[in-house]
C-alpha cells in the first residue's frame, strides 16, 4: 500500500485480501458463467462486518473511517470487480445516502440491516436522458393525501433486483425551482422506495459485456406510492444529495479500479516468471518486463490517488477534484493494465476462465460507471476554475 497503514488497517487489508485468494477468486468463474449473485459469499462478507465499515455502532455499522472501506474494495476487485462493485455500491449508493440525508428514523429503520450486510439498497439516477445530465430526468413524483405518486424508468441500477434488495432511493422531478436570475429548474428530490411496493417492477437482468456476476436492473415505476415520510432529505435538494453521494462514490469506485489494475498486474508477474518460451521465462524479455514495469506504474498511481482523495474525504477536507482525478486515473490504468495482462497472457488471455480475461471484459465500465471519463476531465476543469 502507498499510504502508510495503521495496525488495524493492515489487519483489515491482510483479512480482505486472503478472502478474496481463498474465497472469491475460486468461485470467480462459476458465478460468473451462471450470471448469479453468490449470496454465500454476500452473507460472509456481512459477518466480516465489511458492509458497515463506514457507519457508527449505533446503527450496526464499525465506525471506521471511509478510507477502509476503499481498502477492502480495493483487495476484492483484485480477484473479482463484481464482488466488489456489490459491496462498492451497497454501501456507497445504497445505504450512504440513507446516513447523510436521512432522519434518525429512517437510519435506524435501514442502517442496521445495511450495514449487517443482510439488504442492500440501490440508487435510482440514470434514465436514458438522464444520469450526467441530472437536468434530463423525467420521473416525477406528485403528493396525494399523503403519499409520493411516483412514474418514470431508470436504468443501469446496481443492487435493485437481489432477493435481499430492500430499497431503492429514487431520484424524480417534484415541481420547478426558481434560480437567482429568475429562471426556472426542474426541482429534483430523493425519495425512498422499498423493495416490493406495488407499481415498482424490476425489469429482467441486461446481457452485459462484463460484471456478469454484479446485479443490475432497469426499473419501471407506475403510480408508486409511498408515504410522503419517505422523503430523503429536503424537498428539492436530491440534485445537491446525489452529487455529494457520486463525489464519495468515485473515491471507492477508485480503490475498485485500483485493486482490478493490481489483479492484472499480478498475474502478469505470475504468468511471466512461469511461462517458458524458447527456453527461458517471457520475462526475461525486455519487451514483457518493461510492459509490466509500466503496469506497475499505472497501479501504483491509482492506488495514491484513491488514498490521497479518501484521506481528504475523512478529515473534512475539500475532495471533488481528487475524487474526480483518482476516478479518472484508476479506470484508466485498469483498462490499460487489463489489456496488457490479455496480451501477455496470449491466448490464455482470451479464455474467460481465466481471470485476466474477465478483467478484461470488466475494465471497460470502470470508464463508464459512476461518471465517464468526460464527466471526470469537466469536473476537473471546472475545479481548475474553467466553465462552459
Amino acid at each position: 500500500m502507498g499510504h502508510h497503514l495503521t495496525e488495524q488497517q493492515q489487519a483489515l487489508s491482510d483479512e480482505v485480501r486472503d478472502f478474496a485468494d481463498t474465497v472469491v477468486a475460486p468461485a470467480a468463474y462459476e458465478y460468473d458463467t451462471k450470471r448469479e449473485l453468490p449470496y454465500d459469499i454476500i452473507a460472509e462478507m456481512g459477518r466480516m462486518g465489511l458492509f458497515g465499515l463506514p457507519f457508527p455502532k449505533e446503527y450496526g455499522g464499525q465506525g471506521r473511517p471511509y478510507f477502509d472501506l476503499c481498502i477492502a474494495v480495493e483487495q476484492l476487485a483484485r480477484a473479482d470487480q463484481s464482488i466488489a462493485v456489490t459491496l462498492e455500491a451497497g454501501v456507497g449508493l445504497g445505504a450512504m445516502p440513507v446516513y447523510r440525508s436521512g432522519t434518525e428514523e429512517q437510519r435506524q429503520e435501514w442502517l442496521p440491516m445495511l450495514a449487517r450486510g443482510e439488504a442492500l439498497g440501490a440508487f435510482g439516477l440514470t434514465e436514458a436522458d438522464a444520469g450526467s445530465d441530472a437536468a434530463g430526468t423525467k420521473t416525477t413524483a406528485r403528493l396525494d393525501g399523503g403519499d409520493w405518486v411516483i412514474n418514470g424508468t431508470k436504468q443501469f441500477i446496481t443492487n435493485s433486483g437481489t432477493r435481499i434488495t430492500r430499497l431503492v432511493t429514487i431520484t424524480a422531478v417534484t415541481g420547478e425551482s426558481t434560480r437567482a436570475d429568475g429562471s426556472t429548474a426542474k426541482e429534483l428530490t430523493a425519495i425512498i422506495v422499498p423493495a416490493g411496493t406495488p407499481g415498482l417492477t424490476v425489469e429482467p437482468s441486461y446481457d452485459k459485456v462484463g460484471w456478469h456476476t454484479s446485479d443490475t436492473h432497469p426499473l419501471t415505476l407506475r403510480d408508486v406510492r409511498v408515504p410522503e415520510a419517505n422523503l430523503l432529505g429536503e424537498r428539492g435538494r436530491g440534485f445537491a444529495n446525489f452529487i455529494q453521494t457520486l463525489d464519495e462514490g468515485r473515491v471507492a469506485f477508485a480503490a475498485l479500479c485500483s485493486g482490478a489494475a493490481h489483479g492484472c498486474l499480478e498475474e502478469a508477474i505470475r504468468y511471466a516468471k512461469k511461462r517458458n518460451v524458447f527456453g527461458h521465462p517471457i520475462g526475461q524479455n525486455q519487451h514483457i518486463n518493461f510492459t509490466i514495469a509500466r503496469m506497475q506504474s499505472r497501479a501504483h498511481s491509482a492506488q495514491l490517488a484513491w488514498q490521497d482523495a479518501a484521506l481528504r474525504l475523512d478529515r473534512g477536507l475539500p475532495f471533488k477534484m481528487q475524487a474526480s482525478l483518482a476516478k479518472l486515473i484508476s479506470s484508466e490504468a485498469a483498462m490499460a493494465n487489463a489489456r496488457d495482462a490479455a496480451q501477455i497472457f496470449g491466448g490464455y488471455g482470451f479464455m474467460n476462465e481465466n481471470a485476466v480475461a474477465r478483467h478484461y471484459r470488466d475494465a471497460k465500465i470502470l470508464e463508464i460507471g459512476e461518471g465517464t471519463t468526460e464527466v471526470q476531465l469537466m469536473v476537473i476543469a471546472r475545479e481548475l476554475g474553467f466553465r462552459p
